[in-house]
């Protein structure tokens, strides 16, 4: 029996403003398999995972989740979503339960009452990323990383088969980096799907079975994650900034982040 990829990216092309961001890109994500898209500001990496979930129309191409056309699908409960940092409570005065309670709704409904498996579901997501004493504290009163766990909380409450994240670890403290790969470490254990946005990798790296690196719209790369080089390899820095590819070897050269345009 052939085993339906969880996204298939074929020859995608998205822009702005007459501008295109993205150039005929395909991409392929397989059950269980963690992979990061890499690349430095502005490549078009965040870009990429908004338009596999909707949130950025398609010029042209075609997009696939579960094997079932992306202006078709309409089980998202099966998707995950953690977009880049923001301040969860920011004008919401919302406790940690609260917020990672409402990744429940996509499975229960907007009409229907928690229930004992709703409740069990807030429960293990907050175990999950070490939170659980934090369930009844304003998200206001957390440090940043902690905030940021909440919402990766958020998202594994609602059970998904597909976990998006949009660089999660983009900085916020080791301890919740490493709290992050431990959540995202069972997870797949569990047989969960992964696509990542990283700027760096981190305590994730050994968790990435594949890494597809954008540049300039267009993937430059694909295959095991890249090693760092140069002054990213000393000990206190880990930061990824894929570049540009040397076909000979396979891997990507990277620039300093001050000589790449931001977005």
């Amino acid at each position: 029996m052939q085993v339906t990829s969880v996204v298939e990216v074929k020859r995608a092309a998205v822009g702005y403003e007459g501008r295109e961001i993205l150039h005929d890109v395909s991409l392929t994500v397989e059950p269980g398999e963690v992979v990061a898209v890499l690349g430095a500001n502005g490549s078009g990496k965040s870009t990429l995972i908004r338009t596999i979930l909707g949130l950025v129309p398609l010029r042209r191409g075609e997009i696939d989740l579960f094997g079932t056309p992306q202006r078709k699908f309409r089980d998202w409960a099966r998707v995950g979503y953690v977009p880049q940092r923001l301040g969860a409570g920011s004008g919401v005065p919302a406790t940690v339960g609260e917020v990672v309670s409402s990744g429940r709704l996509a499975r229960r409904g907007i009409f229907r009452m928690a229930g004992a498996a709703d409740r069990q579901a807030v429960k293990d997501a907050l175990t999950a990323v070490g939170l659980l004493d934090r369930y009844s504290d304003p998200v206001s009163t957390l440090s940043g990383g902690q905030q940021q766990r909440t919402l990766i909380a958020r998202a594994l409450a609602g059970k998904p088969d597909l976990l998006v994240l949009d660089e999660p670890t983009a900085g916020v403290d080791a301890g919740s980096q490493e709290a992050f790969a431990a959540a995202l470490g069972r997870f797949r254990s569990e047989g969960g799907t992964i696509l990542l946005v990283a700027h760096e990798l981190g305590p994730l790296r050994p968790l990435i079975d594949r890494a597809v690196v954008v540049h300039e719209g267009r993937i430059a790369y694909e295959g095991p994650p890249p090693e760092p080089a140069g002054h990213h390899a000393e000990p206190d820095h880990d930061h990824v900034h894929p570049h540009a590819v040397q076909p000979a070897a396979g891997i990507c050269e990277w620039a300093p982040t001050d000589r790449i345009a931001a977005n």
